[in-house]
């Protein structure tokens, strides 16, 4: 069991998948507007170095794992141009907004949205040319099984794109983000959204969570026989791509 896995949301014991499913609801409304305000909108850059690794291979049947609102997916969906990608996840709450979102873009002929334990995807084998995560896998109940089932319905030959806020490991910015996700993040949190407990729980999931070479060797593990990453924004960012 790796550390991140052992944090629940609210200090709660029970298992994880289903605390973590009540947190995303209670927070969905106000999801997007912290998530940008909280990185001061970088991360919509991050999301688009991401797609670009995916540009070459011209994925058509795309998985989107942890979709939540649907940000990622409406972006995959404009810059890819597939025939269908599926936003998957198990917050109705979450995707929820992502479908009038989607609505809004005019991309519902695109995209889809299913309620799914990551645990246990219900897509049949190789399905997918392309399985992508945004700051989500680190929420899994069982981060290994989780990743293998991404590979699971992933094509031979396919890709993995996963997203995923890390700890800075270089000088200042280690101390300098440790302040912000100790103190500022939680507060704003909770005046956001009235729910500090979340952002606590979030923050000490990013302190736990494997990064760089260790999460490199847990996606071998899993079955991709090839993986990179590459850290954005001082490490702030890590962004994993992996080849089944």
């Amino acid at each position: 069991m790796y550390d991140q896995e052992k944090i629940t949301p609210y200090g709660r014991s029970g298992a994880k998948g289903k605390i973590v499913e009540e947190m995303f609801d209670n927070i969905s409304s106000t999801y997007d507007t912290l998530n940008h305000r909280l990185s001061w909108g970088i991360d919509k850059s991050w999301r688009r170095k991401a797609v670009r690794q995916l540009m070459p291979f011209r994925p058509q049947q795309i998985l989107d794992v942890a979709t939540g609102t649907g940000d990622f997916a409406i972006l995959l969906a404009k810059a890819l141009r597939p025939a269908h990608l599926v936003g998957a996840d198990f917050s109705e709450g979450m995707m929820e907004i992502g479908r009038k979102k989607v609505m809004a873009e005019k991309l519902a002929d695109t995209i889809s949205f299913a309620k799914e334990d990551c645990m246990s995807l219900s897509f049949a084998d190789e399905t997918f040319d392309a399985v992508t995560a945004a700051f989500g896998i680190r929420n899994f109940q069982d981060l290994d099984k989780g990743l293998s089932e991404m590979c699971r319905v992933l094509k031979t030959g396919g890709h993995l794109s996963i997203l995923e806020l890390s700890e800075p490991v270089t000088l200042p910015m280690k101390q300098l983000f440790g302040i912000y996700s100790h103190s500022v993040l939680p507060i704003y949190g909770k005046i956001i959204s009235h729910d500090s407990s979340a952002y606590t729980y979030l923050t000490a999931t990013i302190e736990a969570f494997p990064q760089g070479e260790q999460m490199v060797g847990i996606l071998r593990k899993a079955g991709f026989s090839k993986a990179t990453f590459k850290r954005l924004t001082l490490g702030i960012c890590t962004m994993y791509l992996a080849t089944k």
